[in-house]
């Protein structure tokens, strides 16, 4: 069975060479929040680290067999998260047989999502991702870590992943909100500078999931 998970998985890479996708979760959570972010991410790493990824993200359920034809799937949202058994079950072979979720908490997801995510994966914590670890290395340099985009609450931004096999399969951004910094500037006026430190650190993480 795992098997012909990775058969599907990978095939369905291959067809849909780069292609991203927008995960439409239930719980009451505004799954569709920060419209305009992974067009302009989508835009800006197409412009800048060359890939060829499409313009237009898709949009997936946890429990939809097409999620396995995503490398890359981003979930944001202010509120509530559940996950079903079958979406649970799902999510998890998705991530073990290749795939990468991540979440951008948006503000006020972090008390659902940590109890979903411990669902997901019962036997792997959340743990903190250091500073030196590669998806603060390139292409963009952030020897601090995860960089602080947007205030909610005065704590600093934190990086958090899962990891299976010492392969990171799950990346969950607290405290920094990157989604807001990938929005139209006239969306929350973020200074350029800003902006921009928001689109390199997405670019590093589409880079790290297309490179290793």
């Amino acid at each position: 069975m795992k098997k012909l998970l990775l058969l599907f998985l990978f095939t369905g890479f291959l067809l849909q060479a780069q292609e991203i996708a927008l995960l439409k979760y239930n719980g009451g959570g505004d799954w569709y929040a920060n419209p305009t972010s992974l067009p302009n991410l989508i835009k800006f790493c197409n412009q800048n680290i060359n890939t060829k990824i499409r313009t237009k993200p898709g949009l997936v359920e946890p429990a939809s067999p097409d999620l396995f034809g995503y490398p890359f799937v981003h979930m944001t949202g202010h509120g509530n998260v559940v996950f079903n058994d079958a979406e649970i079950i799902n999510l998890r072979n998705y991530l073990t047989s290749g795939g990468f979720l991540h979440i951008d908490d948006n503000y006020g997801m972090d008390e659902f999502i940590r109890k979903e995510v411990k669902k997901i994966f019962p036997n792997n914590a959340l743990v903190e991702i250091p500073a030196n670890h590669a998806i603060f290395q390139k292409p963009f340099g952030f020897p601090a870590g995860i960089p602080k985009i947007h205030e909610h609450e005065g704590k600093r931004p934190q990086a958090f992943g899962i990891f299976v096999a010492n392969r990171l399969v799950l990346l969950y951004t607290f405290e920094t909100d990157l989604g807001d910094g990938w929005e139209d500037p006239e969306v929350h006026n973020d200074p350029q500078e800003v902006r921009l430190k928001a689109l390199r650190m997405g670019a590093n993480i589409l880079n790290y999931i297309f490179n290793n």
